[in-house]
């Protein structure tokens, strides 16, 4: 006769709990054969003798057994109310999951500058035991995305700001917003310039800044036109290869009455190309007139010898200085923008040569119907006073 395996200890009180179960009525299969399981490994029945009876499997004889051991009848029947189913992510897990989010993974020792899926992923599960969380050892990806949707946080992006560190930021913005509030003087109501208006202040406004590093680059083969009627080829076609030639710095202006824009193309942007802008400029107007500059406070600008210039042509020039970090307040910036779309994009030349002379050239083009940049914000709702 089979030796009789050991008694499995159980508790008086949930003995007689489970046999309070296996006498119902109505109660689901599985919690019956979970409560039979235990009852009969008590009464020292061995585990294949567990599986004949019950029709089922070792995994569930000693699935059940750990269960009890680990956190008794509750543990056994956590799930009783649907199969398979995961206890549910408390508030402090949700709340640790979003302060991780809100932590760069250097912090943890990544390498990675942003919390990618997977990367938080894999650090929550890693860490999810030491954290007190040990729920969150299997969460998913999809489990962590809603967590963070749920909170409005996105941790994989970046939406760029700009920070005010110039003290005089808002003076500076409002003596820059002042001239274009000026700038109405000059135009009627239908926007046309005021010739008379004009010439009765002596005054031109121009908005400058620079745009260094224009890449002079040539391609190593001619491009393919696009083929009507075809696919593969109904875009222009061009070798992925290109040579450096070099690069070339941009210094611009634009004349805000008149809608003028003044170029001048040089190898560099230091303080010596920046008074050639300026002699330029005391060129093109007539004499006496003085000549306001809305431009930034690149040290080419305020250098000695820009200082030296500008004393030897006494109320000539006026410079009106936007904020650091402020060259949205600059109307050119626009004009670069606009330029950057329609010529730079994709340019290729065989030279630093023919790259300013196709500058020149845009320049001339777009003199050739100038339009005058006008602040389009609304300044009622900004103090000016």
């Amino acid at each position: 006769m089979p030796k009789k395996a050991p008694c499995f200890p159980i508790a008086e009180n949930e003995l007689k709990e489970l046999r309070s179960i296996v006498k119902k009525e109505t109660i689901d299969a599985r919690t019956y054969k979970r409560a039979r399981i235990l009852l009969l490994k008590h009464e020292g029945n061995s585990i294949k003798t567990v599986m004949d009876k019950l029709d089922i499997s070792e995994t569930a004889v000693l699935s059940c057994l750990r269960k009890y051991e680990e956190g008794g009848l509750e543990t056994v029947f956590s799930d009783k109310k649907g199969r398979g189913r995961k206890p549910e992510i408390s508030d402090d897990a949700k709340a640790w999951i979003i302060s991780t989010a809100c932590e760069k993974p250097t912090e943890s020792g990544y390498s990675s500058e942003l919390w990618f899926p997977r990367l938080l992923r894999d650090h929550i599960r890693k860490n999810a035991v030491k954290k007190g969380y040990p729920r969150l050892q299997n969460v998913s990806t999809s489990t962590i995305r809603s967590i963070l949707e749920n909170a409005n946080i996105k941790p994989h992006k970046i939406r760029y700001y700009c920070e005010k560190k110039d003290p005089d930021f808002d003076k500076k913005m409002h003596d820059v917003l002042v001239v274009y509030k000026q700038l109405e003087l000059f135009f009627d109501e239908e926007g046309n310039l005021k010739e008379d208006e004009l010439e009765k202040q002596g005054l031109h406004v121009i908005s400058y800044d620079e745009k260094p590093g224009i890449q002079a680059l040539a391609t190593v083969a001619d491009d393919r036109p696009p083929v009507p009627g075809t696919d593969k080829t109904s875009t222009v076609q061009r070798d992925y290869e290109y040579v450096r030639l070099g690069t070339l710095s941009l210094l611009a202006g634009i004349d805000l009455q008149t809608g003028r824009c003044i170029p001048v193309v040089s190898e560099s942007h230091k303080s010596a190309d920046f008074v050639s802008f300026l002699k330029k400029l005391d060129s093109l107007y007539p004499a006496g007139d003085r000549i306001r500059l809305i431009l930034d406070n690149h040290s080419a600008h305020t250098s000695q010898e820009t200082q030296r210039y500008l004393n030897e042509t006494p109320d000539r020039f006026e410079f009106v200085f936007t904020p650091t970090h402020g060259s949205w307040l600059n109307l050119v910036e626009g004009f670069f923008s606009k330029m950057t779309r329609q010529m730079l994009s994709g340019i290729r030349v065989n030279s630093k040569e023919e790259l300013a002379e196709r500058l020149y050239r845009y320049f001339n083009e777009v003199n050739a119907e100038p339009v005058p940049y006008r602040w389009k914000y609304r300044m009622d709702t900004i103090n000016l006073e």
